[in-house]
């Protein structure tokens, strides 16, 4: 019989979330190809033969089982659960990943395994398309400025509906069904954010910036194995209500946490040194050079705010920020349990 060969960057994340679904079983066989990078590890290659899980009656009774396939690929992953178990990672969600139910059942599961293995998630998350959806339902037409959304007082309500009381709640529900124990927060529970009026207010209405952070009431939840899951509304000291980026949030809370990594979930592949060549991805730089980059205007738009965003939670204290693209299945799998990672990491 032909033999196959599969090749494990050390260790194989892509692989170690095919295991954990049934979809393994009926792959004929497994390819991975890790990004290139100047810090990898020596690869491992496991030789099987050419059906990756042969029946019993090819008589193949050297060829690995998938329960032997499994052992080894979670055996291989042992490094990094040790490295990262009992460190905070904040995870901001939104984008493709939020639209897409196969890829938000993905990002679901990734938070459950992380925290069945002695990691502790926090989720923060936005809502813009329900957000959209909703507004339109209403006959109320969604406007934004220089890339935020316009909130007036009668946005302002549907957003505070739709994040917290749809999304967040959904959210939650799914993680609870996964295994997983999550708590549906605000930036207005236990003051956990207060909110101060973008200096564009008078062009954006109630959009605001995060004026402080205080995580008291998150820390008994996080040491008792809870997952938060935060939207990205808060309040001022008067009580009104602010939209805020959760970019922003994500970036506040992991400094106040003291995270050891936060990550972002977009719709790229991470920052490119060449916008129109996706094989130009940047797979790791210091703030130094982020700042060099938006010099050479090879970081502009949205991404700017996103990269700014890590710049100041590493400034904090935060370990590294990574820039992942969420429209990848188990993409925070692949980030936290390899060492070449999935999309752009941002270190101090």
């Amino acid at each position: 019989m032909a033999a196959a060969t599969k090749t494990f960057f050390k260790p194989p994340l892509s692989s170690v979330a095919k295991s954990l679904t049934p979809s393994i079983l009926n792959s004929p066989k497994l390819n991975y190809t890790p990004h290139s990078s100047a810090k990898r590890l020596p690869s491992l290659t496991i030789r099987a033969s050419a059906a990756a899980f042969p029946s019993p009656s090819d008589g193949a009774s050297q060829a690995k089982s998938p329960e032997q396939f499994r052992v080894e690929i979670l055996s291989e992953s042992l490094p990094f659960i040790q490295r990262f178990r009992g460190k905070t990672i904040v995870v901001k969600y939104g984008g493709a990943a939020m639209k897409d139910p196969k890829l938000q059942a993905s990002v679901v599961s990734d938070l459950v395994l992380l925290s069945c293995v002695g990691l502790r998630p926090v989720l923060v998350h936005g809502g813009g398309p329900e957000i959209n959806r909703w507004l339109k339902q209403l006959n109320i037409e969604p406007l934004f400025h220089d890339g935020l959304r316009v909130t007036d007082a009668e946005t302002m309500e549907i957003v505070s509906m739709v994040l917290v009381g749809k999304v967040n709640k959904d959210l939650v529900n799914l993680m609870n069904k996964a295994g997983g124990t999550a708590v549906g927060l605000s930036g207005m529970d236990g003051r956990l954010l207060m909110a101060r009026p973008n200096p564009n207010s008078a062009q954006l209405g109630f959009v605001g910036d995060v004026d402080r952070v205080d995580p008291t009431m998150l820390h008994p939840l996080i040491n008792n194995g809870h997952i938060p899951v935060i939207a990205s509304v808060a309040a001022d000291e008067a009580g009104q209500s602010y939209n805020i980026n959760a970019d922003t949030v994500a970036g506040e809370l992991a400094a106040a946490l003291g995270a050891e990594k936060l990550i972002l979930l977009t719709d790229v592949a991470g920052i490119l040194e060449y916008r129109d060549d996706p094989n130009s991805l940047v797979k790791e730089t210091d703030i130094a050079g982020v700042k060099k980059l938006i010099a050479e205007k090879k970081v502009a738009g949205g991404m700017i705010p996103k990269v700014n965003c890590c710049v100041r939670a590493i400034e904090q204290g935060v370990s590294t920020a990574s820039i992942i693209d969420g429209r990848v299945q188990h993409s925070l799998l692949h980030e936290i349990m390899s060492e070449d990672g999935l999309g752009t990491m941002i270190t101090a």
